[in-house]
């Protein structure tokens, strides 16, 4: 089985992220936004609520989130950003406070993890990005791309909750291309 590895084109990121917005499927563009900018497993991002990020009563986005994590069990916030803010002002007009953000519309429940995985899959199937394209995929971006623009591997580290540097730097994908740019900008 081979491994899910970051979506290292930005052209691809961009055109990920845009996929199901063009086509007005404003669920599934939340879950690739948030995806792509939180680097939350999606074990972590099905059980949010509308509550958890928006402020109903200001009618706005929150700042920040928390939640607890499945996995590492630990605490965490998470900063919304400007990518964030704008998918969810999207649809807050018509979300309710107790609605999962990314609910089955026939169950109220939200969408399984089978289901994200087809979500993120198709869009990367019709777009024909190169390589296995999952949920982690996202995560994984989200961490190579910061790595790319000059965010310390430790710091990644504390954001992926990950309990070495080593895990850390496998995580982030670097291939010899990105070694190979390393040398070729090092010129005295």
């Amino acid at each position: 089985m081979s491994t899910t590895q970051p979506i290292r084109d930005l052209t691809h990121v961009r055109a990920l992220s845009n996929h199901y917005l063009n086509k007005g499927e404003h669920r599934n563009h939340r879950l690739i936004i948030l995806g792509l900018h939180t680097a939350l497993r999606i074990s972590d991002l099905l059980p949010l609520r509308w509550r958890d990020v928006y402020d109903f009563r200001h009618g706005c986005p929150l700042k920040t989130f928390s939640l607890y994590e499945q996995k590492t069990d630990k605490d965490k916030t998470v900063a919304i950003n400007g990518a964030i803010v704008n998918v969810l002002n999207l649809s807050a007009t018509d979300a309710r406070p107790n609605e999962f953000l990314f609910s089955n519309p026939n169950t109220g429940n939200p969408i399984t993890r089978t289901q994200a995985y087809r979500i993120i899959r198709n869009a990367g199937e019709e777009l024909s990005l190169p390589g296995r394209i999952s949920c982690h995929s996202l995560r994984k971006t989200f961490g190579y791309h910061s790595w790319q623009n000059g965010v310390s591997p430790a710091v990644l580290m504390e954001i992926f909750n990950h309990s070495s540097l080593n895990h850390t730097r496998r995580y982030l994908g670097v291939s010899q291309d990105d070694l190979n740019a390393v040398y070729m900008g090092m010129e005295y």
